[in-house]
C-alpha cells in the first residue's frame, strides 16, 4: 500500500486516471477535487507507485468515527486489473470492513471481487446499478467527442440562486438515498463545500435544485412536487453544467434505471450514457 499525498503525485494520478475514462470517472472526479484543495480531506491509496493497478480514495481515519455512517464511510475505487485487486482491497488499512460502508465505482467488473470480500469479511452487500451519463463537453475535453446544448430559458418568476445549509432538510426529504440524519449531515457538508444551484420561487424559497458531491458528480437534484413538469430542473442542470464546465470540472451524473424522466432529460442535454454504468455497493457487517 502506498499513500499518494504530495501535490505533484496527485496531479500525476489525475493525469493517469484521465487516460482510463469513463471507467475511472468516479475516482478522477474525486482526485479533481483533491487537486483543488481537497476540501473533504480525503486520502488516495494505491497498491504501488507510480505504475499502480488499483487506487482507492477514502476519508481519513479520524473522520470515520461513526461505524454506521455509510455516507462518510465511502470509498471510490478504480482498478486496471479488477480480478487481481482482492488482496489490496481486503487490507484493513485500505478498507475498514467492520463498518457500514459504501463502495462506488464505474466498473461493474469489481462486483465479483467485492462480493467475495464481503463474504470473507462477514459483511452483507447490496449492489445498486444506475445509468451513468457524462456531459458531451466533458467527453470532448477529456476523452474527446462532440456536440453543444441548445440554451434553455426559464420563466421570469423564478430567480437563479444557491442553497444554504438551512435547505439541507428539504433536499434530504426528496433524495432517493437520503431521508435520515446522517444523509442530512452529508448534504449540509456538500452545500457548504461545493458549488450548488437552485431556482427560487415566487416566495423566495428554493423550488428546484442540484448539488455536487466530493467526487465531482452532480447529485441530489430535485423539484418540489407542485413545481414539476415546468422544465425547471432542465434549466438548473443546464446552468450548473455550463458554469462547472468553465471551471474545468468533469460533468457527470447517474440516473436510476427506472427514472425515465431524468433519462430523457440527460439525453436532451447531450449527456452521453456510458457502457460501464454507475455502481455502488452498500456493505453492512453481519
Amino acid at each position: 500500500m502506498f499513500a499518494v499525498h504530495s501535490a505533484q503525485m496527485l496531479q500525476t494520478l489525475g493525469k493517469s486516471l484521465r487516460t482510463s475514462l469513463p471507467e475511472s470517472i468516479k475516482v478522477y472526479g474525486t482526485v479533481f477535487h483533491m487537486n483543488q484543495g481537497n476540501p473533504f480531506k480525503l486520502k488516495a491509496l494505491v497498491d504501488k507507485w507510480p505504475d499502480f493497478n488499483t487506487v482507492v480514495i477514502r476519508p481519513q481515519e479520524h473522520e470515520m468515527t461513526d461505524d454506521i455512517d455509510h455516507y462518510t464511510n465511502t470509498y471510490q475505487i478504480y482498478s486496471k486489473d479488477p480480478k487481481n485487486s482482492q488482496e489490496f482491497l481486503g487490507s484493513p488499512k485500505v478498507i475498514n470492513w467492520k463498518q457500514h460502508l459504501q463502495i462506488q465505482s464505474s466498473q461493474p467488473s469489481l462486483d465479483e471481487v467485492i462480493q467475495n470480500l464481503a463474504a470473507t469479511k462477514s459483511s452483507q452487500v447490496k449492489l445498486t446499478q444506475c445509468f451513468l451519463y457524462v456531459k458531451a463537453e466533458t467527453i470532448k475535453k477529456l476523452a474527446p467527442s462532440m456536440m453543444d446544448v441548445d440554451k434553455l430559458l426559464t420563466n421570469k418568476m423564478f430567480k437563479l440562486s444557491s442553497l444554504d445549509v438551512t435547505h439541507a432538510a428539504m433536499v434530504n426529504k426528496f433524495w432517493h438515498f437520503g431521508g435520515n440524519e446522517r444523509s442530512e449531515r452529508f448534504i449540509q457538508r456538500c452545500i457548504q463545500t461545493f458549488p450548488n444551484f437552485c431556482l427560487l420561487g415566487p416566495e423566495g424559497f428554493p423550488v428546484s435544485w442540484s448539488l455536487m458531491d466530493y467526487t465531482g458528480e452532480l447529485r441530489m437534484a430535485g423539484t418540489l412536487p407542485e413545481y414539476r413538469n415546468l422544465g425547471l430542473i432542465s434549466y438548473i442542470i443546464y446552468t450548473q453544467t455550463q458554469s462547472l464546465n468553465k471551471l474545468g470540472f468533469p460533468i457527470y451524473s447517474h440516473v436510476d434505471k427506472n427514472n425515465k424522466i431524468m433519462q430523457s432529460l440527460s439525453h436532451k442535454q447531450n449527456h452521453i450514457p456510458m457502457a460501464c454504468g454507475w455502481n455502488q455497493w452498500h456493505c453492512v457487517p453481519l
